[in-house]
C-alpha cells in the first residue's frame, strides 16, 4: 500500500507547528498525494486568502543578495526572499507550516525510500519553457555537481558524493517521463516529502543550466516559475531594490493579489521602520530594537508581534586559537554560562526575544526545553570564570575577544552588551566587531576568512528539528559555517532521518543536541518573535511560520 504525502505529513507533526496567523498582534537576516490532498486542493485553486486583488504594488524591506539568485547556491534571507516569490516548488508551507501541494501532482513511496513525483503538466518558466521532470532532476544535480551551498540538502539521495568525489549525475535520481521522476534515497526517511518546500528543491529552467558564467548570468535575472517575475532586466538595482510582478503564467495556490512586490534594500533596520511609519514602506518585517518598547502603541493595530521558527547564536570556528580541543571546550562553556540571556532579552529586547532552551525552536513539533546538557546555557558566572581558568591552565589566553556581526541588521547593542557581560564576568577584554553590511559579513564567513567569533541564526527552511541541526552542524554541511564536525552526532543524524516515527525520530535528535552542548560550536542564546508592521490603508497581512509575509496575499 502506497504512503502519501498528506498521511506523512500529519505523522510527522506539521498540526504541530501552529502558530497564531494573526496579522495584528517579526528578526533581520538570517524556507500531496496520489488522490490530490482532496481536504486542502479547494483552498489551494483559491489561494490562501480572500477575494480581494488591487493593482498596488507592496513594498517591503529586505537586503542586497549575497550572490546571483541560483536557488541551490542561496542560503541567506536577502536572497532567499526573493526565490520564495519567484519560484515554485514540489510543495509550499501554508501560514501555519503545513505543506500544501504546488508543483507537485503526487509524492508516493511504498517504503519511504523510493520515492515517485508526478508534477502537474502545463506549469511554465517566465521564458516559456515548460517545467517537466527534468527540471527538477538536473537543477538537484547542478547543485551537487557545482557544490553549491545547499548541496547538503541532496544528501539523502542515493549517489550523493563522498568527500572530494565528484558526479555529474546521482543515481538516485531518475527521469521516467516528461512529469514523472524517482528519488532513491541511501535509507528510508519518512519525513523526506516534507522538505521538498525548500529552495534547494526548486526546478531550474534549462537556460539556468551550465557553467559558473551561465549560471551567473542567470542569477543576475532569473527565470522562476514561481507566483511573481522580475520587471524586466533593470528589476534588480544591486545595492537598492529589486521589482518583482506577478507572473501571468502561474497558476498555483499562491496567486497574487496586489500587482507586485517591491524589496528596498535598507541598511539598517532603523531606516526601514522611520518608512514604515511615515508610509513610505507597506510592511516591514523587522523592528529596530530603538522601537522595541514601544512599536505596538506607535503602529496602533497594525504591529506583528508572533512566535516563529528563528534561533539566534554566535558561532566559534574550531580553527581560531585557543578555540579547539579541550580548551576550546572550556571556553565555550565558559562564555556560554558568563552570558545572563535573560537580561539581555528583558533590557534590550523588551520581552521580544526568549532565552534559549536548546538548538532548534519552541514552534517546531519534538521541541523539548529539558534537553540533556543544557544547563551549560545558565548563567553562572562563578562557573564560568572556573572554566576559563581551566582553559588558561592549557595555554594563557591573549588579545581581545570580538564578536562579529553586521551592522545594518540591528544586532550593535545585544552585541555591546553580550561584550560587556563576558567582559565583565570572565576579566578580558570583549567587544564587537562590525561589518558594513550583511552582504560584506556573510561573504566573509564563507570565504572562512573571518577570524574571530560571529554571530549567526537559523531561519527554518521546513518546519522540522532536523532543519535546525543537520544543515548547521553537520560534516561539510553547506550552512555549517564553523566547519564543526563529529561523527556521533552524524550518526545519530542518520538514525533520527531513518526512524520509523516522529517520537523516535526526535528522541535521536535530542541525544545529538546532547553532544552539541557538549562541543558548542554555536552558543545557543535567544529565540525570536518576529516584530514588524504594516502602514495604514494596507490590508490582509499574515506572517507565516518562518517569520516571512504572505506576500502574495497582501492588498492596499
Amino acid at each position: 500500500m502506497s504512503r502519501s504525502f498528506a498521511k506523512l505529513a500529519a505523522v510527522f507533526g506539521a498540526a504541530a507547528l501552529a502558530l497564531s496567523g494573526c496579522s495584528s498582534s517579526g528578526d533581520g537576516d538570517e524556507e500531496n498525494n496520489e488522490s490530490s490532498s482532496e481536504e486542502t486542493s479547494a483552498a489551494a485553486e483559491e489561494g490562501d486568502g480572500g477575494g480581494e486583488t488591487t493593482d498596488a504594488v507592496i513594498t517591503t524591506n529586505g537586503s542586497e543578495p549575497q550572490n546571483p539568485l541560483v536557488p541551490s547556491n542561496t542560503n541567506e534571507t536577502g536572497g532567499g526572499k526573493i526565490l520564495e516569490l519567484t519560484f515554485a516548488g514540489l510543495i509550499y508551507y501554508d501560514a501555519s507550516g503545513a505543506p500544501v501541494n504546488e508543483i507537485a501532482e503526487s509524492i508516493e513511496s511504498d517504503d519511504n525510500q523510493l520515492w515517485t513525483i508526478t508534477i502537474k503538466e502545463g506549469q511554465k518558466f517566465t521564458d516559456g519553457s515548460e517545467v517537466k521532470a527534468s527540471s527538477f532532476v538536473d537543477a538537484w544535480n547542478q547543485g551537487v555537481r557545482d557544490g553549491h551551498l545547499l548541496r547538503y540538502f541532496y544528501e539523502p539521495i542515493k549517489g550523493y558524493p563522498e568527500g572530494e568525489e565528484k558526479v555529474e549525475a546521482m543515481e538516485g535520481l531518475k527521469v521516467v517521463d516528461d512529469y514523472t521522476f524517482t528519488v532513491e534515497l541511501m535509507q528510508p526517511e519518512a519525513d523526506f516529502p516534507l522538505r521538498l518546500g525548500y529552495s534547494a528543491f526548486y526546478p531550474l529552467p534549462e537556460a539556468g543550466l551550465g557553467d559558473e558564467a551561465v549560471q551567473k548570468e542567470f542569477g543576475e535575472n532569473p527565470i522562476g516559475n514561481g507566483p511573481y517575475m522580475l520587471a524586466g532586466e533593470d528589476a534588480w538595482r544591486h545595492n537598492e531594490s529589486i521589482d518583482l510582478v506577478p507572473n501571468p503564467d502561474y497558476t498555483g495556490p499562491r496567486q497574487p493579489k496586489n500587482g507586485g512586490v517591491t524589496i528596498k534594500f535598507y541598511a539598517n533596520p532603523d531606516a526601514a521602520y522611520n518608512d514604515l511609519l511615515a508610509g513610505n514602506l507597506d510592511v516591514a518585517d523587522t523592528v529596530p530594537d530603538s522601537a522595541f518598547a514601544t512599536f505596538e502603541q506607535e503602529l496602533d493595530g497594525r504591529s506583528i508581534n508572533q512566535a516563529t521558527a528563528v534561533f539566534q547564536s554566535f558561532t566559534i570556528p574550531a580553527r581560531l586559537p585557543h578555540f579547539d580541543g579541550e580548551e576550546g571546550k572550556l571556553r565555550r562553556q565558559a562564555l556560554s554560562m558568563a552570558i545572563d540571556r535573560d537580561e539581555v532579552t528583558d533590557k534590550i529586547f523588551q520581552g521580544t526575544r526568549t532565552p534559549a532552551k536548546d538548538f532548534t525552536s519552541p514552534v517546531i513539533d519534538g521541541y523539548d526545553e529539558n534537553v540533556a546538557g543544557n544547563e551549560v546555557l545558565s548563567f553562572d558566572p562563578e562557573k564560568a570564570k572556573e572554566l576559563w581558568a581551566q582553559a588558561d591552565e592549557i595555554s594563557p589566553w591573549e588579545g581581545t575577544f570580538e564578536l562579529a556581526y553586521n551592522a545594518d541588521g540591528g544586532h550593535q547593542a545585544w552585541v555591546d552588551a553580550v561584550a560587556n557581560q563576558l567582559k565583565n564576568n570572565l576579566g578580558i577584554d570583549a567587544v564587537g566587531k562590525p561589518y558594513p553590511d550583511f552582504k560584506s559579513f556573510r561573504t566573509e564567513i564563507t570565504d572562512r576568512k573571518i577570524e574571530t567569533p560571529f554571530r549567526s541564526g537559523w531561519l527554518a527552511d521546513y518546519p522540522a528539528l532536523s532543519n535546525f541541526l543537520g544543515p548547521l552542524y553537520g560534516t561539510g554541511a553547506g550552512s555549517n559555517d564553523g566547519d564543526y564536525s563529529s561523527q556521533e552526532f552524524d550518526d545519530l543524524l542518520d538514525q533520527a532521518a531513518g526512524a520509523s516515527s516522529a517520537e523516535e525520530a526526535n528522541e535521536l535528535y535530542q541525544q545529538a543536541q546532547g553532544i552539541l552542548f557538549e562541543d558548542l560550536p554555536a552558543i545557543p542564546l535567544w529565540y525570536s518573535n518576529v516584530n514588524g508592521g504594516y502602514a495604514e490603508g494596507v490590508n490582509n497581512v499574515e506572517f507565516g511560520w518562518n517569520s516571512v509575509p504572505l506576500f502574495y496575499n497582501i492588498t492596499k
